[in-house]
């Protein structure tokens, strides 16, 4: 009885699956439901995707997608579109317009699809393309019907299921099917799917998910990434092929094996022209990280950045004589020149795989995969690792940054792939104001002061050491004291010191009409240099988790000197404020009759809270914000 039970499921889900897009005839957007429209600005009345496996390096991949827009922000969730390159052909493209109505209004094929090359500015050469669909609706709301079919003889990336697409567009059905006929072996990861309507069955050839009336979710700030609570489906083959390449990866160590003797063995031969110069520079030098800062700063100096993604060349590197040649590369073509120039003088390093981006995310250590999209070199040194961006002209020398730091990645070896974690920053992003405060009669004032950095803060400031002057009165006017009118800078002085990693900027400025004066009295504001502005919007019903995306320390110490003619009315009491996300606190005193010394230091502890944390989070933030507006009244002799 469970065996028939279980065989009358599967019909009935695949009836269900079958039949609903025959049954969505009438494409009128007054059939929906109101449960389905509350918040949306689009509605995916059908996404249904299904791919057949047909051998370890043949896949057909079909979509049919109805989507019903009702607004200009709903239009990108049409996703009328197909990427493709040598590898991958587009063998269906269609798409059908209907009205509110459910009238058909426009018909597209294939060759009224615009087709573009789907590279950016800093690529140098690629085969990827995109074909897209440009369409003006003539009002709101209207229904696409969009179809697709493609086949592709890589099976290294079976597409993902992502059955919710973004804020504020809901989902009437989202299916996925996987047709596997000569049941090559797979692995499924599913996550974030507790709490939604999904169906799934199991059969023979593969399997079937669907989601169902799924309402829009609106927008919240403060909290982790979509894809972190909405449900998605990842499948991987453990015998796959890459541009025609066979592999196998049923663990990481096994994927490691393939990747390097396939994409990276044979790459680092080096002239001997050029191995005789890194000799001549690394002589006399017996530290190995010195060698290693030499070298670095020597492909720094000689190279830069393009992207490379042709054919076999997405994931395998440039040789590294072909970019000792011609100057540059992508990041597997300069990360391998490194790599070679560094075996010159005796140091292994290693190709590391990872997702770079400034929102953290880490490799799935329990799914091995070929995944990530950026490629950085890793050093071995007695449990002290050290790591190179090999696409900056600009980083220290073991310094990654906000785009690659504190995340699970892939280390490459001949022995197979190890997961590390990259360095964190989050006990060292630090910035150090101190500054002399010359407060003026009329109300003006002088102030010199120096700012300094370490850690992500570096990070964040590091780049405008290239700023011209108008740039950088642009930068300090207009992002970094945009609260002060009146801000003028007298004179700038940057020293970026890459050796301790810490950026260093001494300013003088002036500020016209910074008080408030009149004939009795004289009112400041005494936080004149790091003021915080923004205050986290308010929520009645918080859904999601607080989520505070980077650590940080400000320490600042400002001595005032006061305006002739005035005494000091009172001065406010020590503030301190400490809660789980970080701590506040500021003192001012008096250091005599003519100055007073205003200290703040302000730290914040990154990390996700439970969606009660951020109501106190707010209210933290907000008692900041109202006391770095403080200001002092000064009393007329």
């Amino acid at each position: 009885m469970k065996n028939l039970s279980r065989t009358f499921a599967i019909v009935a889900l695949f009836f269900s699956l079958s039949t609903f897009s025959q049954e969505l005839t009438d494409f009128s957007s007054l059939l929906i439901s109101k449960e389905l429209k509350e918040n949306a600005n689009a509605i995916v009345r059908l996404s249904e995707k299904t791919i057949e496996i047909k051998n370890v390096d043949k896949l057909i991949v079909k979509e049919k997608r109805i989507v019903t827009v009702f607004n200009e922000l709903g239009k990108k969730h049409i996703k009328a579109y197909q990427h493709y390159n040598n590898d991958t052909r587009i063998t269906k493209l269609t798409a059908t317009i209907f009205d509110v109505f459910g009238k058909k209004t426009k018909k597209y094929t294939k060759s009224d699809f615009e087709d573009v090359s789907a590279v950016s500015s800093g690529t140098l050469y690629s085969d990827a393309r995109l074909v897209y669909l440009e369409h003006t609706p003539s009002s709101y709301p209207y229904t696409v019907v969009f179809e697709s079919e493609y086949k592709n003889n890589t099976t290294a990336f079976i597409p993902q299921w992502f059955p919710m697409e973004g804020y504020n567009v809901s989902v009437e059905k989202s299916t996925y099917t996987l047709i596997n006929p000569l049941n090559i072996e797979y692995r499924k990861r599913e996550q974030n799917f507790e709490g939604y309507l999904i169906e799934q069955s199991i059969i023979n050839s593969g399997l079937i998910y669907q989601l169902t009336n799924q309402p829009a979710i609106k927008y919240e700030s403060n909290t982790i990434r979509f894809n972190q609570f909405t449900p998605n489906l990842s499948i991987a083959l453990n015998l796959f092929a890459y541009k025609g390449i066979k592999g196998a990866a049923k663990d990481w160590k096994e994927l490691g094996i393939w990747e390097y003797n396939t994409f990276y063995k044979n790459t680092d031969q080096i002239s001997e022209s050029t191995k005789s110069k890194i000799l001549t520079l690394t002589k006399g030098i017996n530290d190995p990280k010195e060698k290693i800062k030499v070298i670095y700063e020597f492909v720094q100096n000689k190279t830069r950045y393009i992207n490379v993604s042709i054919g076999i060349g997405g994931l395998r590197p440039m040789k590294a004589s072909y970019v000792d040649k011609v100057g540059y590369g992508d990041c597997k073509g300069l990360t391998n020149y490194t790599r070679s120039l560094l075996k010159v003088v005796g140091i292994d390093s290693y190709f590391t795989e990872l997702f770079a981006g400034k929102q953290k995310e880490n490799m799935g250590y329990s799914f091995p995969k070929i995944e990530g999209n950026h490629v950085i070199l890793n050093i071995p040194n007695n449990g002290k690792d050290i790591w190179l961006e090999c696409t900056s002209q600009a980083s220290p020398t073991g310094f990654l940054g906000n785009f690659t730091d504190d995340r699970d990645v892939l280390v490459i070896t001949p022995k197979g792939g190890i997961l590390k974690r990259t360095p964190s920053y989050k006990a060292t992003s630090l910035q150090i104001i101190k500054a002399n405060i010359d407060l003026k009669v009329d109300g003006s004032l002088n102030a010199s002061l120096s700012r300094k950095s370490y850690g992500i803060q570096y990070d964040n400031k590091f780049h405008i050491e290239n700023y011209t002057p108008k740039e950088l009165e642009k930068y300090y006017k207009s992002y970094v004291w945009d609260y002060n009118n009146n801000l003028e800078l007298n004179k700038t002085s940057i020293i970026n010191n890459k050796d301790d990693v810490e950026f260093t900027e001494k300013i003088e400025l002036s500020v016209n009409e910074f008080a408030t004066v009149n004939n009795t009295n004289y009112l400041f504001r005494v936080n004149l240099l790091n003021r915080t502005t923004h205050i986290p919007k308010r929520y009645r019903k918080r859904k999601r988790p607080l989520k505070i995306h980077r650590s940080f320390i400000d320490k600042d110490e400002y001595t005032i000197k006061l305006p002739t003619g005035y005494n000091i009315s009172t001065l406010p009491n020590k503030k301190e404020i400490k809660t789980k996300f970080g701590i506040y606190k500021v003192t001012i005193q008096k250091i005599n009759d003519r100055s007073i010394i205003y200290k703040r230091e302000f730290s914040l502890q990154e990390g996700v809270y439970p969606k009660e944390d951020y109501k106190p989070y707010r209210k933290f933030i907000k008692s900041i914000a109202k006391y770095d507006n403080l200001r002092i009244e000064l009393i007329k002799q």
